[in-house]
């Protein structure tokens, strides 16, 4: 399951969009703001961003801007703006991909898998690691311990990910130095 993180000020189109994703399997959380989005973003690292670049507290091609500083989450804009000097300011901003509104919610999806496979996502890390009796799902940023789920930071986790798919992979953890 992939978390797509929904940058959208519009109501009903946030709504719509998080709606078709959900249905689609994925897990979807949302922002109404720029600044809503960037923090959510740096908590909860979500596997893709899709950003509306009309945004009340800050034009998205400056979130862009804010988002590259801080992570590598692919974005895919979602925007009403055509204008081939907008899409290029976007890509150039730091898009992933330019979707133009109106669109169906087949083609983003396809969008989505398009940039998490340019990513170089394994495809298994979406569904989930095994080692012994631990379960890592990324998409869903759950983690179970023979079934019981694990309640932890998301920095545990993102901690608990990274050594899991070291083991998973037959790479040894990295040795924390002493004294």
């Amino acid at each position: 399951m992939v978390h797509v993180l929904l940058i959208e000020d519009d109501a009903a189109i946030r709504t719509a969009l998080s709606r078709a994703l959900t249905e689609r399997g994925h897990a979807v959380s949302s922002s109404p703001t720029a600044m809503g989005g960037l923090h959510q973003v740096m908590g909860s690292r979500p596997d893709v961003v899709v950003l509306d670049l009309g945004l009340p507290d800050v034009d998205g091609c400056e979130l862009l801007r804010m988002l590259r500083a801080v992570s590598a989450t692919p974005v895919v804009v979602a925007s009403a703006r055509d204008a081939e000097s907008e899409i290029v300011k976007a890509l150039n901003a730091g898009a992933d991909d330019y979707v133009i509104k109106p669109f169906g919610a087949e083609q983003l999806e396809a969008r989505i898998r398009a940039v998490l496979r340019r990513g170089g996502a394994p495809a298994e890390e979406y569904q989930g690691i095994e080692v012994g009796g631990l379960r890592v799902d990324v998409g869903a940023r759950e983690a179970t311990l023979d079934g019981v789920p694990l309640e932890l930071s998301p920095r545990e986790f993102d901690l608990l990910h990274y050594l899991a798919a070291r083991r998973a992979a037959g790479v040894a953890a990295p040795r924390v130095a002493t004294g």
